[in-house]
């Protein structure tokens, strides 16, 4: 039987709404679109640290095209409460490690999950270290994205670095639909490839394909 990650994390919202101080959260991002509705979303419980982690991002002009994006989002948007941001380094080679032997696997297979686990894991140590009540990211809210697999990750790596882990399927309550929105609204860039080169390359296939 399919998990419900949303109706979890409605569950856990109610009980937040009861504390006299936001908990602060530490909320992974790939890029400003994605976050857009999360941080709409979140805000109103929470205090984020958006941390941009995201070594699989090919080539360097693009990843630092995402970062001022973000960047943007947060200075433009309104919250209830404080949202700040942190870039993490840019080592695509601890990319290119992880996904070696998985470069042909189709997108949405095994390597996407290993990246997954990558950038989320060091949002969880990352927490550990900060203090954070939770930790989680904005990867649900695409449709392309894999819900189950990122969520199992995160129950995984919570017992690993001690920090509760923030069910999420963003994508619910037309949260993919309300990114879009929000997108537009703040002239967003919107990618139209995953981030790595292997999602470029099987886009550009893709495009050839239809000439």
């Amino acid at each position: 039987m399919k998990h419900n990650y949303q109706l979890e994390l409605d569950r856990l919202l109610e009980s937040v709404k009861e504390l006299d101080h936001p908990p602060r959260l530490l909320l992974h991002a790939c890029c400003a679109p994605c976050s857009s509705y999360v941080l709409e979303y979140l805000s109103r419980y929470f205090e984020i640290t958006v941390f941009y982690y995201n070594p699989n991002i090919s080539p360097q002009e693009e990843y630092e095209k995402r970062v001022r994006e973000i960047d943007r989002l947060i200075r433009e948007m309104t919250f209830a409460n404080p949202v700040s941001l942190i870039v993490g380094p840019y080592d695509p080679e601890r990319f290119f490690a992880m996904a070696k032997g998985l470069e042909d696997v189709p997108e949405g297979g095994e390597r996407c999950f290993k990246c997954y686990r990558l950038r989320m894991e060091e949002a969880a140590r990352m927490a550990e270290e900060g203090g954070f009540d939770y930790f989680t990211t904005t990867l649900s809210i695409s449709p392309l994205k894999n819900a189950e697999k990122i969520n199992q990750i995160g129950q995984e790596l919570s017992v690993i670095y001690q920090t509760a882990h923030l069910p999420s399927d963003f994508k619910k309550k037309d949260g993919y639909r309300r990114s879009v929105e929000l997108s537009r609204l703040h002239d967003l860039y919107r990618q139209d490839y995953c981030g790595c080169i292997y999602s470029k390359r099987e886009r550009d296939r893709r495009n050839q394909d239809k000439q």
